[in-house]
């Protein structure tokens, strides 16, 4: 691998995350927190854990940002070849759009991602701090994961102050306990961040839209046409087919199911 390689966006995002990560754990680690008084009763249950979830939250956020997310083949595989042809057996309420950048024929809720130059499969955004689209592969995986990070980050929001002691010269506590603080206030912001994220998933979730869908739904062509979210299958079955691909069925059918329930409405 060529020495430039290294400096490529992605693992500049990547090596920080493990950084900063690691580097957080340690210091909880070193202070006087609960962590350490843990340690000097030989209760070690509680720091295991605590570095386990921290191991898993790494290894959720790695694999979220090196996977594929579900980009569109620029040359179809048998399957989707397949998948294509009952798709164009579907009546089209909206004829299926090609990309003027990769020129591939764009699925339902697929979107062209200039970032990662591919088009995506139920894109819902691209990431910045993940380097990588979330789309229709990842997507569960990004919710765990926030999931996850979140539990980490509120117990290591916890750790940190139990490590905190206030005392006067505010210059010495400075030296002996500021980049612990520092800590503290940082894993303050990471978890309001990844709390309002997780909330805003998991509505997301919950009403089978994506963020792209729900802030640009005026820009949608398919959504454009509709005053609600054709693709709404009721609270259980968004889960069930978000968690566990159940029950199957492409988003193309599913609009031409809406579109003529809506006729028969009418």
């Amino acid at each position: 691998m060529a020495p430039w390689a290294l400096l490529r966006p992605g693992v500049l995002v990547r090596t920080g995350h493990t950084v900063l990560t690691w580097g957080i754990t340690l210091v909880l680690f070193l202070h006087d927190t609960a962590l350490r008084q843990w340690e000097e009763q030989g209760e070690l249950l509680a720091p295991l854990t605590f570095l386990l979830l921290v191991l898993g939250s790494l290894l959720l956020y790695l694999a979220v940002s090196l996977m594929d997310p579900g980009y569109v083949n620029v040359l179809p595989q048998p399957q989707e070849e397949a998948k294509e042809e009952q798709t164009a057996m579907v009546p089209q309420a909206i004829p299926l759009r090609r990309c003027r950048h990769c020129m591939v024929l764009q699925p339902l809720r697929a979107r062209h991602c200039r970032e990662c130059r591919r088009c995506v499969r139920r894109y819902d955004h691209h990431c910045p701090w993940m380097e990588n689209c979330v789309g229709e592969r990842n997507h569960p995986l990004f919710v765990a994961y926030l999931a996850l990070q979140l539990v980490v980050l509120l117990w290591g929001l916890y750790l940190a102050w139990s490590g905190l002691r206030f005392f006067r010269p505010w210059g010495l506590w400075l030296r002996s306990s500021g980049l612990l603080f520092a800590t503290f206030l940082l894993l303050s912001l990471f978890s309001l961040v990844a709390s309002l994220l997780l909330a805003s998933h998991l509505y997301l979730v919950a009403s089978n839209t994506t963020t792209w869908e729900f802030i640009s739904s005026h820009r949608i062509a398919y959504l454009r046409q509709r005053s609600g979210n054709p693709f709404d299958r009721g609270l259980t079955r968004n889960l069930a087919h978000f968690f566990c691909g159940w029950p199957s069925g492409s988003w193309e059918t599913l609009w031409a199911e809406d579109e003529e329930g809506s006729s028969q409405d009418v």
